[in-house]
């Protein structure tokens, strides 16, 4: 399979079954506004909200050396912990970074700037595919940034069980060895799917099963790790994990012993999609910034370090086909069948809130 040429052919029907794609798109010509909006925003600075190990630095100072624009560099470890910030009033932010489900929950809060999207030209770059989601309609809210799935990742060398499932590892070979994604939604979506229910359930009897799936687990858990769960995997203190593709990948990379396992019960699929807070002192930067990201090669040199798939389609000729072959990177179609972007359960979300509380206490 070569998903350079056929990403979209392995993705559409998955994806628009929840994105209805309108917008007219293309491999455009990249372009810059950055200095303009350094000049436009007297300040000349961009505060950013964004996960760790998300954002090359390197990426950072070439945007600092074209325009100007000093950016002050801010990490948070979930979608939660993001909201949480910025709903308490957490004043500055430019620019964040959210998930689908966050986006439509943020929206009805009334927490983000419309984007002007005349500012930002190389939206013309992206995979049609991934424009007007369902989340927010017309992209005005947001811009996608990446998307991705969650894996499991097993240290071949460590691992006498045959893995093909979230199931498997309950298994008591797993006893103190497994690093964990530290996401409510993820984990507590798991025990749902176990069960044969949808990631999204609202049912309080079937959170309340995925609580105790996920106690049995706790034995099992040496680390929650959002971050980075790479790490426990290639210095060998994790034989196995529940981890985001990307870093399934570059587990693997750097220790050949760690292989992709696409659970058969499937998984959750999100995307990742900038977002300008409310009240934001420097959108115009933000906008620049959005820009100078979705030209192609900028955006290519992203996906080197954090190799997340791209919705950036006239970026993929600059990304190695390594990376655009691998599918706990780009997974086929099968697999995307079985799986599930996050939504906005309600108030189901204090259920949530309560039982993951009672897990890892």
């Amino acid at each position: 399979m070569n998903f350079t040429k056929d990403t979209g052919k392995y993705i559409v029907l998955f994806i628009m079954a929840v994105i209805v794609g309108t917008f007219a798109t293309g491999c455009g010509k990249s372009s810059t506004s950055g200095e303009k909006a350094s000049k436009d925003n007297g300040d000349g600075e961009l505060n950013l909200f964004i996960w760790s190990e998300y954002m090359p630095d390197r990426v950072i100072k070439q945007f600092e050396k074209e325009t100007g624009i000093k950016v002050n560099y801010n990490v948070y470890s979930s979608n939660e912990e993001m909201l949480a910030k910025i709903s308490a009033g957490a004043a500055g932010y430019d620019i964040s970074v959210a998930s689908d489900y966050m986006i439509e929950i943020m929206r009805k809060q009334d927490l983000l700037e419309p984007i002007n999207k005349d500012n930002i030209p190389n939206m013309n770059n992206l995979d049609e595919q991934f424009l007007n989601p369902t989340f927010d309609p017309g992209n005005e809210h947001s811009v996608p940034y990446m998307w991705g799935n969650v894996v499991i990742a097993v240290n071949k060398d460590a691992v006498k069980k045959n893995i093909k499932s979230y199931e498997d590892l309950w298994d008591s070979e797993f006893k103190n060895s497994l690093v964990v994604l530290d996401d409510q939604r993820i984990l507590i979506g798991i025990g749902n799917k176990l069960q044969g229910e949808s990631m999204n359930s609202t049912d309080t009897k079937v959170i309340q099963k995925s609580k105790d799936l996920l106690i049995d687990l706790l034995p099992n858990i040496k680390a929650y790790d959002s971050d980075s769960p790479k790490t426990m995997l290639v210095n060998g203190e994790a034989k196995a994990g529940i981890v985001w593709g990307a870093e399934a990948y570059l587990a693997s990379v750097e220790n050949p012993a760690v292989e992709t396992v696409l659970p058969e019960e499937g998984t959750n699929i999100w995307m990742d999609n900038f977002v300008v807070p409310k009240g934001a002192p420097n959108q115009r930067n933000a906008e620049a910034f959005i820009d100078f990201i979705l030209q192609p090669e900028v955006s290519a040199e992203i996906s080197k370090d954090f190799p997340y798939a791209n919705p950036n389609l006239s970026a993929h000729e600059f990304i190695d086909e390594d990376i655009l072959n691998d599918p706990a990177v780009y997974s086929p179609k099968e697999f995307l069948d079985k799986s599930e972007f996050f939504t906005d359960i309600e108030d189901a979300i204090l259920e949530y809130d309560r039982v993951w509380s009672e897990i890892k206490q």
